[in-house]
């Protein structure tokens, strides 16, 4: 681990991306694409929470129950739009989600999905906790998962891509193989941990992310579809000269809405059709099979 200057982070060197030893994902392909469903829990009436309209004072009915909703509606209508398309997901979960919503991990685990930690709610962040809480945090988090799942997960994603100066070493030192958060590259990374240590960065995308994309930007559904798939024809060209990572992150109160949820289904078929060229997964999967190829 480098020492960084006090605006640095210590974690990774610069490296161009035209500079680096090619490899292939499986079968020869060179474009890996996964899509991650956030499947989160909020507080009422106090906490953290995406908004579809400004908030009044607490209880925040109507964005506590649009966030919900997504929970008690949107995520099915996703679940049966995955399964029709034959794609895999990795699910990024909340770990109070087994109290707050019984059944609904379940039904993605049946679809044989990667679990991957996402914190404990969406109500906080944990970049502003003490070390101690944090590691805390991580453990609870962690806990329900592997005694729910019956193994521990492999990745985690803040909530609210949310960490402080020390959450890689955290997830490191307790197993953790992989971190999503970082969108500063279309390859997997080491970060150096303390201690020696190493975990690896995937590639999380902030562009195609329905939040930024149509809570913060206003995009349409149409506008995000489209812009999925050209991203996904675009970033298969350029796969041509190194292996990238392509990561569609979603929320089922956003894009399981009708009137996104249709267009989204098509910009997911028109990547589905190309199966043969690329490499449809999860986070999981790619950050296994970039570990074994990625010189430390």
């Amino acid at each position: 681990m480098t020492t960084p200057d006090p605006a640095g982070h210590g974690r990774y060197a610069y490296s161009a991306l035209p500079d680096r030893p090619v490899y292939d994902w499986p079968e020869g392909k060179r474009l890996a694409v996964y899509v991650a469903l956030n499947l989160e829990t909020f507080d009422f009436s106090s906490g953290l929470g995406a908004e579809l309209a400004p908030g009044g004072p607490q209880p925040d009915v109507l964005n506590y129950a649009w966030r919900d909703w997504g929970n008690r509606v949107g995520a099915w209508r996703v679940r049966d739009m995955l399964d029709g398309l034959g794609v895999p997901a990795s699910i990024l979960v909340n770990s109070r989600l087994y109290r707050d919503c019984p059944g609904l991990i379940e039904a993605f685990r049946t679809r044989g999905d990667e679990i991957v930690g996402h914190g404990r709610t969406n109500a906080e962040r944990q970049g502003t906790l003490s070390e101690a809480e944090e590691r805390a945090l991580i453990a609870e988090a962690t806990g329900i998962l592997t005694r729910e799942e019956g193994r521990a997960p492999a990745g985690w994603l803040g909530p609210w891509i949310s960490q402080s100066r020390t959450t890689p070493d955290l997830l490191a030192e307790v197993g953790y193989r992989y971190l999503l958060d970082w969108c500063h590259d279309d390859q997997p990374t080491w970060f150096a941990t303390r201690g020696g240590g190493r975990i690896l960065a995937l590639p999380y995308p902030q562009e195609l992310n329905d939040i930024p994309a149509i809570v913060a930007r206003k995009d349409t559904g149409r506008q995000f579809a489209e812009a999925i798939v050209d991203g996904f024809d675009e970033m298969l060209e350029q796969s041509a000269q190194a292996p990238l990572v392509m990561g569609i992150a979603l929320h089922p109160y956003i894009v399981g809405q009708p009137h996104r949820l249709r267009p989204l289904r098509q910009a997911l078929a028109h990547i589905a059709a190309r199966r043969e060229a690329v490499w449809i997964t999860t986070a999981g999967a790619i950050a296994e099979h970039a570990a074994a190829r990625m010189p430390a």
